[in-house]
Formats: C-alpha cells, structure tokens, sequence
C-alpha cells in the first residue's frame, strides 16, 4: 500500500479512537507503530518508536514539568488562593463587580505558582464562587467568571503547556514561559472589563451591594498576604530574564519557596498534603508524559509516510496570507477544542504545524504562544469543556453544568477577541520572548 494512503488511513483511525475514548497517548502510539510497521516490517517500526521515545522523553527540560504542577498544587494547599483574594476584594472595593474583579486578577496572580488551567479554575470556584453569590451574584455569572478566568493561570508563568511546546518543537521552553506574560495580561484586562460592563449595565447579574471602600490602613494590611506570588514571579521571571535561572532551575527554586511556605502555614498538619501533591503530580505527569511518548512516535509516522512534507507543500501552494493562516489555524482549534484537552491538541497538530511555520518565516514563538491561547479556549466550550465539568465538580450541589457552561459563555467572545489583537498587535507576545534566553 502507498505510504501516503496509509498516512491517511492513520490520521482517521487516531480521529475514531480519541473520540470514542482511548487516551491520546495511547492512540497516537498505535496508529504510529501500527502505521510505520505497514511500511518498514514490525522489528523496524518499534526500533524507531522507541529510540524517539527515548530521545525526546530524556530531555531535561520534562523536569520542570512535574515541578510547576507540584509548585501549583502545594500552593492550593497552603492557602495561597484565599489570602490573595481577600486581599484583592479589599484593594478593589470600590470597583463595580469588584468581587468577579478580584477573582480575575486573583487567577492571574495565582499564575505565578500554578501552571494549569484546571487547578486555578477549581481553586477559585472553591475560594471566591461562593462568596460572590453570597453578596447577590447570580450562580452562572459566579461559576463562568472561575472556569473562564482559569485560562489565565496556564498563560502566565509557570505554564505546563509552554514546557510541553518548547520539547515538542525544540524551541526554548524560556522564550515561551515568557511569552505567555501578556497574552495572561491582555485576557486580564479583557475579562475584567467585561465584569464591569455586566455591573454596570445588568444589575440583575451582579448587584452593587458588594462594593466597599477600604481604608488605606486596611489595604496596607493585606500587602504580606502578597508575598508568596511575588517571591516565586521574582524567582520565575527575574531568574529567566536575567539569565540568573533556566526555567528548570527557577521551577525548583519556586518549589522550594512554595514548599516552605506550605510547612509554615499548616505546620503538623502539612504531611497529608505534601503526600496528596506528589501523588497527584506523579499521576498527571505520567498521563502528560504518555500523550509526549504517543506524539514521538506519531511525528516519526507522519514523517515516514510522507504526509508531513505533503501537508506543508499543500499549504503553502496554497499561498495564504499570514493572517489568512493563522485564523483558518485558530478556528481549527476553536473546533478540537470542543472535543479534546489542550495537550492532545498540541501533541497531535504541533508535529505538522510547526514545520510550515518555520517555512512560512512565521515567528515560531509568537505562533506557538498564539497557539496555546488558542488551546487554552477550549477550557469553557461544549461538550468537552474540562474547566465547566471542573468547576461543576467542587461547585455548591443547586449548580448544574448548564450553568456553568451559562456562565462562561458570557466571557466566550472576549477570550475570542483576543486572538485579532494579537494578530495585529504580535508585540502582544515578541516583547517579551526577545527577552527570554
């Protein structure tokens, strides 16, 4: 049979067995072994699959992988989450919706010690959500504003998503943490002035008895509340900008820094946390680093068959515009993203992607950071939606997915809309991965 019909055959058979629920890794490792052992005999097929295995998954930088998820759950469980939210609700007080204000900017924050969507989003849903309705939101708005608001914790550094990108592609795992600074910003802003609109316009949302005005001596107060975030940014992006760290090394100081903090806080009480992280990093990072193992060999069978070279030879007769390209790319991902979790995503389209990105002289950061925001969408769209079921999960028993999705839907289009600013205003993203080493 021609490699490239088996190339084709391949890509539909990993499409059947992802939607009918077989792990991404595992699909992608079958159809890649399966579909090399096709062309160059069994033996030969796994000699290849496990030499690119072996190869990619010693990379040292998969060390920071499990460090950031570590970093992130030790800091939920040292109370990180809530001091930063008080501490916000008071600096905000007087703002209209000041409370869905203050879980924003309190996700953004929490970025800095979390490099996942799905853990910042259940942290707040358990932290701000409920106090939120307790002032006279509604639960949709209360639920939305956490799942869609987690997005920002996979953007701003440390994120587990830049790590995985930077191994799939080579690219420096550094350039991407940073880049990640103002798309994390620019959803920030985009989604507290979406807050503010609702406050002002539609009080049956968002009531006006939340808003309090603090006095200076109360928001001083709140500053040491502050000081684990700002210790591991200074740690995270100081040491990567100045060339201080690289990303592996700055991952562990945070750890450590977060781990102290965690023994201070909960003192004797600490062991079963500390134990309940490593368990769950070990869990996670073994399902990351199978979809990883699954992607190599998928990338070498895509190699193998042709098909790559064919993909990029077609796109590029195609003669798109940049723009033209990358939001035909980005509505793709709009669409995966209703139907698999960003690393799948990444894991299979990045391997072919990236090669005609690089012959297009597309900006390789920029598209890759573009390319996890787009991703990251996918968090809070129907029916996969990880973010809503998450948050369902922890969520006060009268809430139902249906509200949640509700809820989140409401912030759907500013997250869309920052894909056209970045578009047009690539600075968004290039200031900050020209400084990053």
């Amino acid at each position: 049979m021609d490699p490239m019909v088996i190339g084709v055959v391949g890509i539909a058979v990993l499409l059947v067995l992802v939607s009918i629920g077989i792990h991404v890794g595992v699909a992608l490792g079958v159809v890649g072994i399966g579909g090399m052992a096709c062309i160059m005999g069994f033996s030969n097929a796994v000699t290849l699959s496990v030499n690119s295995m072996y190869f990619n998954n010693a990379n040292y930088a998969f060390v920071t992988l499990p460090l950031f998820i570590l970093m992130g759950l030790w800091g939920a469980a040292g109370g990180i989450s809530k001091t930063l939210y008080d501490g916000l609700v008071v600096w905000t007080g007087k703002i209209r919706g000041s409370l869905g204000i203050a879980t924003v900017l309190g996700c953004a924050a929490f970025g800095a010690v979390c490099g996942s969507s799905i853990v910042t989003a259940a942290v707040f849903a358990k932290v701000s959500s409920p106090e939120m309705r307790r002032l006279g939101y509604d639960k949709k708005i209360a639920y939305g504003i956490t799942a869609s608001a987690g997005m920002i914790g996979m953007l701003i550094p440390p994120s587990i998503l830049a790590v995985i990108y930077g191994i799939l592609t080579g690219l420096s795992v550094g350039k991407l943490l940073l880049g990640g600074i103002g798309p994390g910003l620019l959803l920030t802003a985009l989604m507290c002035a979406d807050i503010y609109y609702i406050a002002r316009f539609r009080t049956d949302l968002i009531t006006p008895q939340e808003m309090r005005e603090y006095s200076w001596a109360e928001k001083l107060k709140t500053l040491p509340t502050f000081w684990p975030v700002i210790v591991t940014a200074i740690i995270i992006f100081g040491g990567i900008f100045g060339g201080v760290f690289s990303p592996t090394e700055a991952s562990a100081v945070a750890t450590v820094v977060i781990l102290v903090l965690l023994l201070v806080t909960l003192k004797k009480e600490s062991g079963p946390h500390l134990a309940s992280g490593v368990k769950e990093t070990a869990t996670t990072s073994a399902m990351i680093f199978l979809t990883m193992a699954g992607a190599c060999v998928f990338s070498r069978y895509l190699v193998v068959t042709g098909i790559s070279d064919k993909i990029v030879e077609l796109i590029i007769g195609a003669q798109l515009n940049n723009y033209a390209l990358l939001a035909i790319l980005a509505l793709l991902y709009l669409i995966l993203g209703c139907l698999m979790d960003s690393t799948s995503m990444l894991t299979i389209t990045i391997p072919i992607l990236h090669p005609i990105i690089v012959k297009l002289g597309i900006d390789p950061y920029f598209f890759g950071v573009f390319m996890i925001y787009a991703s990251q969408i996918g968090i809070i769209t129907p029916p996969f939606g990880l973010a809503v079921f998450t948050v369902k999960g922890v969520a006060e028993p009268d809430v139902t997915v249906e509200d949640v999705f509700a809820g989140s839907m409401k912030y759907l289009f500013m997250m869309i809309a920052g894909l056209p600013i970045m578009m047009v205003f690539p600075q968004i993203i290039t200031v900050f991965t020209s400084w990053g080493g």
